[in-house]
């Protein structure tokens, strides 16, 4: 799941929206290109495709939250299932294929995967009373986390046929799937009888390594690439550090020079990294981190508050932020 600094909801639909661009402008040797979804109040985009496709979600008058995907031209799609009372959209793959949630008329969350032709498919874990969908790669597995009956957070794997397995690692009081791979490697959270967070990658064939930042009792994995490294943030002390585990098992913290927050949220296939961090002012800006841990920070649009969500294998990255009327807004910056 995002972590403190993110916002956590999303939604789309079926209608053909024409684009609204506001700004371009050049940060870093990047270009960033700000947008809106036509007629939103705020538009939150959060995970970007292999072709540049984004997705998010975006506010009506009413405070209503719907799903868009933005096509790599610019024009934006909106959509919800039917019977949606809120549409959270989270992840997209390189087939433009979107999952995430939407609210049923009680606010109970359900899940849901769109393709790019616009069908939508509502599917649940069986006996659950919440499923949300977190992340799906193109092979259209999907992963994610639902509560049972008694308040119990588990994972989820759902491949594209239908199929919906649960997991938990050893001795679990509650666990988070996050994210998953190519390869269908998923990585997340759980917790302990001792209210210790620790972090996990399952493999594909269902073997779960669970494993901690040293000497943190807290340790949250957001995103996994190609080759199984993810990436995530531990908390140490009062503050919290981002991290970058390799696959066979070396751990690497890193903060942007100044940080007191430092929570990465997506990392490539190269192993570029981004994700939001906080300014001793509290100022929560966006960075990106290069695979020799050399980091760059950057603002959309002179922005108080940036939060990039999403990275693609050409390094492309989405996310939102809010501008200086205090309206919230997305972005698009390219290498």
């Amino acid at each position: 799941m995002p972590g403190t600094v993110l916002l956590d909801s999303l939604q789309r639909g079926g209608v053909l929206l024409a684009l609204f661009l506001v700004e371009v402008q050049a940060v870093s040797a990047a270009t960033i290109t700000v947008f809106d979804v036509p007629n939103a109040t705020g538009t939150f985009a959060f995970a970007i495709g292999g072709d540049g496709s984004v997705t998010g979600y975006w506010e009506d008058a009413s405070d209503t939250d719907h799903g868009f995907v933005r096509a790599p031209d610019g024009t934006f799609t909106a959509f919800d299932p039917k019977g949606s009372y809120g549409t959270l959209p989270y992840a997209i793959n390189g087939k433009e294929e979107v999952t995430g949630t939407y609210n049923d008329s009680q606010s109970n969350p359900h899940g849901f995967v769109r393709k790019a032709d616009g069908k939508i498919t509502l599917f649940d874990v069986a006996g659950a009373t919440e499923t949300v969908p977190e992340g799906i790669n193109n092979a259209g597995s999907i992963a994610g986390t639902w509560v049972d009956n008694s308040g119990i957070y588990h994972g989820f794997v759902r491949t594209a046929d239908g199929t919906i397995t649960s997991f938990d690692p050893k001795g679990s009081t509650g666990t988070f799937g996050d994210a998953i791979n190519a390869g269908g490697d998923i990585t997340g959270s759980y917790s302990d009888s001792s209210g210790a967070t620790h972090g996990f990658v399952r493999s594909a064939a269902g073997k779960i390594t669970s494993f901690d930042v040293s000497g943190t009792t807290a340790t949250y994995p957001d995103a996994i690439n190609s080759a199984s490294d993810t990436t995530g943030f531990w908390v140490n002390g009062d503050s919290l550090q981002g991290f970058v585990r390799a696959a066979d098992g070396t751990i690497t913290t890193f903060d942007p020079k100044g940080s007191i927050g430092t929570e990465p949220y997506g990392i490539d296939d190269k192993g570029t990294i981004t994700g939001a961090w906080t300014t001793s002012s509290e100022r929560v800006r966006g960075f990106v981190r290069s695979p020799n841990g050399a980091i760059k920070t950057f603002d959309a649009s002179q922005s108080s508050y940036t939060v990039p969500d999403g990275i693609n294998k050409s390094g492309a990255i989405t996310g939102f932020f809010v501008d200086s009327s205090g309206s919230d807004e997305s972005f698009l910056r390219t290498p």
